[in-house]
């Protein structure tokens, strides 16, 4: 039998073996690995280990965080050196659930409704991309499809709470030819804009008893002293110029004008109403568009911090310190997540195109996602990436999240086509 029609054998099987895709997302669903609080996710990623270990992929598990291990399998091309690779990223943590009284469905058990979507926390978000495409893989390996590039999955922890897993993967040397972040799209082919956090703290040297006050606003009090509070709103104000001016002179297509926003999240600052405000420090979330990286913001912004604060008499003594990002919400209370600006030209972005259309007899949406994900991680180390996954945003971190079960038939299909392709494909073929 020719590898072609080994492949549309693959490809019919996901259809007709579909429940046993559902049962291997129930698997997923049932590992309630929430997060936060996180350190969670040992039981749902030993299983997945057990998933790939018998497609015969070659196991790396290892610790991001303490009983949060990052799981990579590969399994390795016939050619590796000639033919392209391809890495499959995606997140085993869900959204939080809290209280499940408002469920109509019990979050952590994949149920069909009336309405035929399955329910359960992640299966949009995004279990449902991990089980579809494992199963994927598990089609093409049973009809015999051999890959002569490497083929590398990955699933991460950490994604819901900003924490750096698939940047730790990244940073262990995991690297591809083109990558497939597989989180919520609802089959669109995705960029995405960027996000950072930060906190602008002011300080002052000594501290003022409330009596002091006095001596340190009105005329001949002597006293150069000052409320961080106070100095803080003149940060808050330079801010909002800055977030203005942005608006008026940034622009990305695909997004609405003014997405690119500063918001003052929160503040924290003084010890006690008999003391004037020693310290303040604000935590701002900025969002920016995809042609423009993290390191590029912090500089504009703390350029233009610290020109209006070279304008106020105390503060040029006494500069706004400025601490970006982190590697999880949880632990450092800072986030990055990095742009994508889509290569709409490159050969494995029209390989991906040529197989969605080629299973489903239509064009693919291209445009830019509303939220942020991990595929900017790999944009941000040189590595080509695309992000594209089942499942509607609006579903995600829902009550009574749900998917529409055809569309991972759908996805799983687009997947199978797209890595039997691209991972037979020689380096550097021209299109």
């Amino acid at each position: 039998m020719s590898s072609v029609n080994r492949l549309q054998e693959a490809i019919t099987s996901i259809a007709s073996r579909k429940e046993e895709m559902f049962a291997l997302l129930q698997e997923l669903i049932s590992y309630p690995t929430v997060s936060p609080p996180a350190r969670n996710s040992d039981g749902a990623q030993t299983f997945l280990t057990g998933e790939l270990q018998e497609m015969g992929f070659e196991i790396d598990r290892f610790e991001v965080y303490p009983g949060d291990d990052n799981v990579v399998g590969r399994l390795r091309g016939m050619s590796p050196s000639n033919a392209n690779s391809l890495i499959i990223n995606g997140h085993m943590d869900v959204a939080e659930v809290g209280d499940d009284s408002g469920w109509t469905y019990p979050p952590f058990s994949l149920t069909r409704g009336e309405d035929r979507r399955l329910y359960g926390r992640g299966v949009a978000d995004m279990k449902g991309g991990l089980a579809a495409s494992l199963f994927a893989i598990k089609m093409l390996r049973e009809h015999g499809i051999e890959l002569q590039g490497d083929l590398i999955f990955q699933s991460v922890i950490g994604e819901e709470a900003g924490e750096a897993g698939t940047l730790a993967a990244i940073e262990r040397g995991y690297t591809a030819d083109y990558a497939v972040v597989v989180d919520s799209s609802d089959l669109h082919m995705q960029g995405q804009g960027g996000v950072i956090t930060g906190w602008i703290t002011i300080e002052s040297p000594t501290t003022l008893h409330d009596g002091m006050r006095s001596k340190t606003i009105h005329a001949g009090g002597a006293v150069r002293g000052a409320s961080a509070i106070e100095k803080m709103m003149k940060i808050i104000a330079a801010l909002q110029d800055l977030e203005r001016d942005w608006a008026v002179m940034k622009s990305y297509p695909g997004f609405p004008a003014g997405s690119n926003t500063i918001n003052p999240a929160v503040i924290e600052g003084g010890r006690h109403a008999a003391f004037i405000a020693d310290r303040c420090a604000l935590w701002i979330t900025v969002h920016f568009y995809p042609n423009e990286s993290y390191e590029q913001i912090i500089r504009e912004v703390e350029d233009h911090i610290q020109r209006a604060a070279a304008a106020d008499i105390w503060l040029r003594d006494h500069s706004p310190v400025f601490r970006w990002g982190g590697r999880s919400m949880i632990e450092e209370r800072g986030e990055i997540f990095p742009s994508l600006e889509l290569d709409q030209s490159h050969p494995a972005f029209a390989m991906l195109q040529s197989a969605y259309e080629g299973q489903l007899q239509k064009v693919p949406v291209v445009d830019m996602s509303p939220s942020v994900t991990d595929v900017g991680w790999f944009a941000h180390a040189g590595i080509p990436a695309v992000l594209f996954g089942p499942g509607e945003l609006e579903h995600a971190h829902a009550v009574d999240e749900s998917i529409d079960p055809d569309q991972l038939v759908q996805f799983a299909q687009v997947m199978a086509r797209f890595i039997a392709e691209w991972c037979n494909t020689a380096k550097n073929a021209k299109e």
